[in-house]
């Protein structure tokens, strides 16, 4: 089975594995314990802290670890919001966002905040136009996700960031899909808060950060917890966190091959792009806003769920957009955010590329698309292009 389902979760590395395991039986303690034991966790935890903020070129103050992006995103949101209730009520988002952003607003909502959504432009990036327009004298927190999971546009954080300037507005970014991908650090510059996950960077799962600024007071969703600062509750995973450390350092030496991956990306679309009235691709048009690892296409005629489960049968893991919203009864956030007419939303589905793609794999997928194709929509394609 060759693996092109990254944006949903990567393989554990070996170094990472190494890790967990070995602190898993030698560093075991409880970081709030005051023995000895707990006190090697605690120093564990404080170097781990320490160069997770490195990483992201932040104070170490301001990093909470969590057990993943959807609660670093549900935590910081509504800790956030809550704080900041005395300047107002309202909060921005993109139509974009990954379902936990959604949840934590639900959850808000409850408690009289109000949330106005704006959708993406032709781009798949937010519309900025609607943006200014959307923004009121009470509009306390955006959150506006820094990649797209299902069709890799990167987002204007930049202009968001400028057009907020000297508002009593807060700006948080989900960077899950970013991470160990591209260079975050100028992001975490212009943000309050970001959100991380370790199983994105070949890290194990159950594990990931926040960062918020340390300048920014938050409140205790859970009212009595005293792990992380009062941020959560729970005993600290201190052997999965140093296994997320280990991995995303390893991303971050690796100058994060945007090269080869930007090279698999063209060797795919090219071919594609070659039958206009069979694929559609939703990308930016601007490669400068677009993260190479993720594709989002649909085939005429084709819902995405019979293509995922085809190129299941031949071989080929992919999926139909963000794996937090698999099985629900809606389309796409991207297509939602892009205003995808329903019956063509149905048609999408999402390659990711990552550690194991090779040129020939990418080749091989897309022999094994245009198999697809013919065998359901009835083009005919020659022999010698798959």
């Amino acid at each position: 089975m060759h693996y092109f389902d990254y944006a949903a979760t990567t393989p554990l590395h070996p170094d990472a594995a190494y890790v967990y395991g070995k602190l898993s039986q030698e560093c075991y303690g409880n970081t709030n314990s005051l023995h000895e034991i707990g006190g090697e966790a605690q120093n564990l935890l404080t170097l781990c802290r320490k160069e997770i903020a490195e990483l992201l070129g932040v104070n170490a103050a301001g990093i909470y670890f969590t057990s993943g992006g959807t609660e670093s995103n549900v935590l910081s949101i509504i800790s956030l919001a809550k704080a900041n209730r005395h300047n107002g009520t309202h909060i921005v988002i993109s139509a974009g966002e990954h379902p936990s952003v959604d949840s934590a607003l639900e959850y808000l909502k409850e408690d009289g905040f109000t949330v106005s959504v704006v959708p993406f432009d032709d781009n798949g990036r937010v519309n900025l136009d609607l943006f200014k327009k959307t923004l009121q004298n009470d509009t306390i927190l955006v959150s506006v996700q820094h990649i797209n999971p299902e069709i890799g546009t990167i987002q204007p954080l930049e202009q968001i960031a400028e057009l907020i300037d000297g508002r009593t507005t807060l700006l948080h970014s989900d960077c899950v899909q970013s991470f160990g991908k591209l260079d975050i650090r100028p992001i975490a510059k212009i943000v309050d808060s970001l959100t991380v996950s370790s199983h994105k960077v070949y890290g194990p799962k159950g594990v990931g950060a926040v960062y918020i600024n340390p300048r920014q007071r938050i409140a205790s969703v859970f009212p009595g917890v005293v792990h992380e600062s009062g941020f959560r509750g729970g005993t600290v995973n201190v052997p999965g966190i140093a296994a997320f450390v280990t991995s995303a350092k390893r991303c971050s030496r690796n100058a994060y091959e945007v090269e080869k991956y930007a090279y698999f990306r063209v060797l795919l679309l090219n071919e594609l792009k070659k039958y206009p009235e069979i694929f559609t691709i939703y990308e930016s048009k601007n490669t400068t806003y677009q993260l190479p690892q993720i594709i989002g296409l649909g085939v005429r005629n084709l819902e995405g769920q019979l293509m995922m489960l085809e190129l299941n049968r031949l071989g080929f893991a992919v999926s139909t957009g963000s794996a937090c919203q698999i099985g629900q009864q809606h389309a796409s956030k991207a297509m939602m955010a892009l205003r995808v007419d329903p019956q063509k939303a149905k048609e999408f589905f999402r390659i990711s590329i990552g550690a194991s793609t090779t040129a020939e794999t990418v080749s091989e997928l897309t022999s094994s698309l245009f198999k697809v194709v013919e065998q359901f929509n009835g083009k005919y394609f020659a022999p010698d292009i798959w």
